[in-house]
């Protein structure tokens, strides 16, 4: 037997040292889709057993609310739905049980108004959308890996982010401020929707670490073989 070891695709670097332990590995996005892909594919090494995508993500069901948990019973891209690892989302949802279940959207750009959230939403029902969980589903399903996924929300379905925070993130995952106060600088209007997001989003990173302690260091992850969870 040997240790679980987990690829977490993940958005920020942030989002990767709260996920961060020892029977994981993890990839920060950085908002950049045209190489996710690529990069997924070479973080798998031979001892990946599994692939989760983990993090923040934005409300497209309106009755999600800031700091709420989604674990995705499928993941939808277009014409595309990746089907979640059964076994794997029911334990998730055990240690989460307050968290909502249902489909979760990829988008390979931000889904950033309300209207753009509301006609993403009446597509196919998909509760949250997120930058990743596309990508990393496709990248597991055709490897064979089980995938999974669990996003908290960060902004709801009526919350239009500032243009200053889409600028924010670069693309290892860290954060431009240099680029947030340029967008400033250009658009000083745009500071009280900036603070507000930046305030909710503390309160998703909060939950998020919330739920990585309560999923453990396997994040809910069991294996049918029998090798022990870090």
């Amino acid at each position: 037997m040997g240790d679980v070891t987990l690829l977490a695709v993940v958005g920020l670097r942030r989002e990767a040292r709260i996920v961060a332990g020892p029977a994981l590995k993890t990839l920060a996005g950085g908002g950049v889709s045209k190489t996710l892909v690529a990069r997924i594919e070479a973080a798998l090494a031979p001892d990946v057993r599994g692939v989760i995508s983990i993090g923040i993500a934005g409300a497209l069901d309106p009755r999600l609310r800031v700091g709420e948990g989604v674990i995705a019973t499928a993941v939808m891209a277009g014409s595309e739905r990746y089907r979640v690892d059964l076994a794997w989302s029911d334990r998730l949802a055990a240690l989460l049980p307050e968290a909502r279940r249902g489909p979760i959207a990829g988008s390979s750009i931000p889904i950033a108004d309300a209207a753009a959230k509301a006609a993403l939403h009446r597509q196919g029902g998909a509760l949250s959308v997120d930058m990743e969980s596309h990508f990393a589903a496709e990248v597991a399903h055709r490897r064979g890996l089980p995938f999974a996924a669990v996003r908290v929300v960060s902004d709801g379905a009526d919350r239009a982010l500032p243009s200053a925070a889409l600028l924010g993130m670069r693309p290892d995952g860290g954060m431009d401020i240099a680029a947030v106060v340029g967008a400033l600088m250009r658009d000083p209007a745009q500071l009280p929707a900036l603070i507000r997001t930046g305030k909710e989003a503390e309160i998703a990173f909060r939950a998020l670490l919330r739920c990585r302690d309560r999923l453990g260091a396997s994040l809910g992850f069991a294996d049918i073989e029998g090798v022990h969870l870090a």
